[in-house]
């Protein structure tokens, strides 16, 4: 034993370049076994190119981003829910339609009904705001109106100068008697540092109880779960009566961020508020993430209010997604509505990295003689997104997509489509690959002919506020920024 150690001491350099090659080749071999089971194209192939260019680099980075999927314990806790929620999606009908409504429609409402298992519902009402600061305060003065619980649940929350009077109207709920449950993306929050650590410690002070979502410990729930798995909802519901939702975070529109104040940056949002039925639906909704964060199983008959406003007409369908279902709701039903329109298709995403379906859908839709227009911003906050989107710019461009940049400083994070005058898809949904695959979305179908009016409002004053982008105009951007969305878009497969 001791000749071999000699040995191998002696020959060092070889030894350890032969142990490096066997372990390249392995781990070459090893990818092209693992990697494209069960995996898009496109995707299976970026690991791959990852894997063969650097393997000792792209292998480990595949074992540790390369399943969308959650650890053993979460599944089972989603089995439950999913399995829950479809013996009760059982004995509720749906809604009846209104009788001017498209035939696709049912359609549409057959496939949330079957991918999310919960039912579209009628006589509701909703308004939309898009002043940010506005729409806190209105969430603030519901929040001071609850007499019996609070359901908080966003992405990015921090006690900042603009968060703090809806932090104190929690207290207060609280404070008064108020049941007040609060959850939070852990990394969504974590990273916006001491504004983070404040909105605990306040939570703490008036014993309100809160979670973090999706929390950063690998191995807490029995297997390694993949970090960038993060719920991605926003949802407010207050008494069962009242319930928000869309795209804002309760956070600063600048994120509390030196580099967003030194540039100018500021969020542009759209929100909901809902009464009638369809605000126990959101109760319900917010209580599958309450039991995966707290293992506290809310009951049906607590979550669930008879409506004391049943005055709206409008039907709503209320479309979870996230890497806890089978398939890509999210996805599933854009594709549907973009497909089933024939007039026109209005959509707004600030991270528009279509998947290959969804792309073929809107070039499709634009090619038979269907309006489409798709609002993004100007400029962008995350490089990577930013430049993979604007490679798909030219084959949008090119198919008679019209495409609107919303002016700089602002980034436009609304997250909305209208199709026809039929119906609107409104929540926390991106149009990318990360939302489809990897994030919890919540996503509202709503059907009405009053609300794709305050819609329409709201487009035309994001258009206001944009520029449209030409093909010529696309067409003389310099070749090395062509080069990079390429690039970008090559690197936003992996996943």
């Amino acid at each position: 034993m001791a000749e071999l150690w000699q040995w191998i001491q002696d020959h060092g350099v070889v030894v350890a370049t032969y142990v490096y090659l066997g372990l390249d080749v392995l781990l070459r071999l090893v990818g092209l076994v693992v990697v494209p089971r069960n995996r898009r194209p496109g995707s299976a192939l970026a690991w791959l190119m990852a894997i063969m260019v650097l393997p000792l680099v792209g292998f480990p980075l595949y074992l540790l981003l390369g399943k969308a999927e959650l650890p053993r314990k979460r599944r089972e806790k989603q089995k439950v829910i999913n399995r829950l929620m479809h013996v009760r999606a059982q004995d509720l009908p749906d809604s009846e339609l209104d009788e001017d409504s498209p035939s696709w429609l049912q359609s549409a409402v057959s496939l949330n009904r079957e991918l999310g298992a919960f039912p579209l519902t009628g006589n509701n009402s909703a308004d939309l705001e898009i002043d940010y600061d506005t729409s806190i305060a209105r969430m603030t003065a519901d929040i001071r109106a609850a007499t019996r619980e609070v359901h908080v649940l966003f992405f990015a929350m921090a006690l900042d100068e603009v968060t703090q009077d809806f932090f104190d109207a929690l207290a207060e709920a609280a404070d008064r008697g108020v049941t007040v449950r609060v959850l939070y993306d852990h990394w969504g929050s974590l990273s916006h540092g001491s504004v983070y650590r404040a909105m605990r410690r306040h939570l703490d002070a008036h014993g309100i109880e809160h979670y973090p979502m999706m929390p950063i410990k690998p191995f807490r729930d029995g297997a390694f779960q993949r970090p960038d798995l993060r719920n991605h909802r926003k949802l407010l519901i207050l008494d069962g009566q009242i319930g928000w939702m869309g795209s804002q975070n309760l956070i600063a529109a600048h994120y509390d961020k030196k580099s967003n104040i030194r540039r100018g940056l500021h969020w542009q949002e759209t929100m909901a508020r809902f009464r009638g039925p369809i605000v126990s639906e959101m109760n319900l909704l917010f209580a599958t993430d309450w039991y995966y964060e707290s293992a506290e199983m809310l009951t049906e008959d607590d979550l669930v209010q008879a409506p004391t406003d049943t005055s709206g007409s409008y039907e709503c369908q209320l479309v979870p997604s996230g890497p806890g279902f089978v398939f890509e709701n999210n996805l599933a039903l854009f594709n549907q509505l973009f497909y089933s329109a024939s007039r026109r298709i209005i959509a707004v995403s600030p991270y528009f990295v279509p998947e290959e379906s969804m792309l073929a859908a809107l070039v499709t839709a634009a090619r038979r003689g269907v309006e489409v227009e798709l609002f993004v911003s100007e400029i962008g906050d995350q490089f990577l997104v930013f430049h993979a989107q604007r490679s798909y710019y030219a084959a949008l461009l090119e198919a008679g997509v019209r495409i609107w940049l919303y002016r700089a400083p602002t980034i436009l994070h609304a997250k909305h489509v209208t199709i026809d005058d039929a119906v609107t898809v409104i929540g926390s949904s991106n149009m990318d690959i990360r939302s489809f695959l990897l994030d919890m979305e919540s996503s509202m179908m709503i059907g009405g002919t009053d609300f794709m009016e305050k819609m329409h409002h709201v487009e035309d004053v994001y258009r206001s506020r944009s520029r449209e982008l030409t093909l010529e105009e696309w067409e003389q951007r310099p070749v090395p920024m062509r080069l990079l969305d390429n690039l970008c878009r090559l690197a936003s497969a992996v996943v």
